[in-house]
């Protein structure tokens, strides 16, 4: 089964619409959708190297674009929208102490959610229900995210075969890894926020 989700995912990488889904990912997951871009981004780059920038720049623009959207969600949809959101991913019980960090550290806390697995989509909401300065949350998402996208399409594009040989030999040990990031993620913010 994870055999054929690859398979899937290679073709749907290397398709003529896969710009497309690639940038629709980025935008959702920037603001409510659980699984990162990166799932696209790595096969598409593996199924075509030469158009790695170009990958990444989507990737880029897409999810600092979501990231926007998220913000406005919590900025303006905050009980509708974004309180059910946090809620789900079971950031609500320390959401006033994290606002008091926000005050202080909110680009910093915006850049380092932008280049790791924590969920950046609480990030942006939190972003936006906090008033965090509007052009300090695009300059910090565009800087993060732009660094985590183009150091992926980067390591993949002079690195590649080899790390298609890789994943191709070890789906399983990749597949699990992706997964306890994933969750991870999920954890930390039970925890941290």
């Amino acid at each position: 089964m994870l055999r054929r989700l690859y398979d899937w995912t290679m073709n749907l990488a290397a398709g003529r619409h896969a710009d497309k889904a690639l940038a629709g990912v980025a935008f959702v997951e920037s603001s409510f959708f659980p699984i990162p871009p990166d799932l696209l981004l790595i096969p598409m780059v593996l199924a075509d190297r030469s158009k790695a920038w170009r990958y990444a720049a989507i990737a880029t623009v897409a999810s600092v674009l979501g990231g926007i959207f998220g913000y406005l969600i919590g900025a303006f949809l905050f009980e509708e929208a974004a309180k059910p959101i946090l809620e789900f991913y079971g950031a609500m019980d320390k959401f006033d102490e994290f606002k008091t960090w926000y005050a202080d550290w909110g680009a910093w806390i915006v850049f380092t959610a932008g280049l790791t697995p924590f969920p950046y989509k609480v990030i942006t909401i939190a972003s936006g229900v906090t008033s965090l300065d509007f052009f300090v949350f695009i300059a910090a998402s565009v800087v993060a995210r732009g660094l985590r996208f183009f150091v992926v399409a980067g390591l993949l594009y002079w690195i590649g075969p080899p790390i298609r040989e890789f994943i191709e030999r070890r789906l399983g040990l990749v597949f699990t890894v992706f997964v306890v990031l994933l969750i991870g993620g999920f954890v930390a913010i039970r925890f941290l926020v």
